[in-house]
């Protein structure tokens, strides 16, 4: 891939993603050697700087979605959920970890920008896209919250754990709150996903992100009937999530990435 096109068909956006990203390797990096005002000025500054990206790259026209954009606005919201929760929870640490994520994810939407959509095939598309996006943020805040759960039930089981240690328990419920919600999101994309398809096609299209997402819906959803009816925590909910997350990874990002990358078709 020619990557120099690219970055001159929009030279703001180039610009401001490379900045984004700088900051987000930096408080990755360098985050132990700052000063907690430090910290927070350089991820708020990341932070918007990421989500001005984001937005031109929403409302510029041609609209360009794709694989990439989909993992940079996920990142964000993940980033938002953390930004807000680290104020409430201050024991939350995981930002160095989603400083490198938001690196990463910025980095990727700039090399590989999406197709563009010149014309949308419906007006609600659009919201289609909107739950899914929230519904892959929920689900990703999950995973990110089962992820800090893991740790700190390691600690507690090596003798590691400290008073500045989020409590477990309340680890657990943040986790579930969050699958609940993606998981209510996620039926709403799919419901919505089927009408479009009705409205368009006249029938329900099986397609790989369709069969991928409802495998991801019917793992989430047994988890939390598993947690309902018979109190799952820990390891089996931490690897439920992680399979349910891979299976809705896989429906949309996963597709596009082989229609993209691997078969260079928009």
């Amino acid at each position: 891939m020619n990557l120099l096109p690219t970055l001159m068909s929009n030279p703001s956006a180039a610009l401001l993603s490379s900045v984004a990203a700088l900051s987000y390797a930096v408080l990755a990096w360098a985050h132990q050697r700052m000063t907690p005002p430090q910290v927070r000025g350089l991820l708020a500054t990341a932070w918007f700087l990421h989500l001005v990206v984001l937005m031109q790259g929403l409302f510029t026209q041609p609209v360009r979605f794709g694989f990439a954009p989909a993992l940079s606005i996920t990142a964000w919201l993940v980033l938002t959920v953390y930004v807000v929760e680290s104020r409430l929870y201050p024991q939350l640490r995981a930002r160095w970890t989603l400083a490198a994520l938001g690196t990463l994810a910025v980095l990727l939407a700039l090399i590989f920008p999406g197709s563009p959509y010149p014309a949308l095939r419906s007006a609600w598309l659009p919201l289609h896209w909107a739950l899914g996006i929230a519904s892959y943020g929920l689900i990703a805040a999950a995973v990110v919250h089962a992820w800090l759960m893991q740790r700190a039930e390691a600690a507690m089981r090596q003798g590691n754990a400290t008073e500045s240690t989020m409590p477990l328990l309340m680890l657990e419920r943040l986790t579930f709150r969050f699958v609940a919600a993606g998981f209510a999101l996620l039926s709403a994309t799919l419901l919505a996903g089927g009408w479009f398809s009705a409205m368009l096609h006249h029938e329900w299209v099986w397609e790989h992100k369709t069969v991928f997402s409802v495998l991801a819906w019917l793992t989430m959803g047994v988890l939390l009937l598993g947690r309902w009816r018979l109190g799952w925590r820990g390891r089996t909910a931490v690897r439920t999530i992680y399979l349910g997350a891979g299976f809705l990874l896989l429906g949309y990002v996963g597709s596009r990435f082989v229609l993209e990358v691997v078969l260079h078709r928009a």
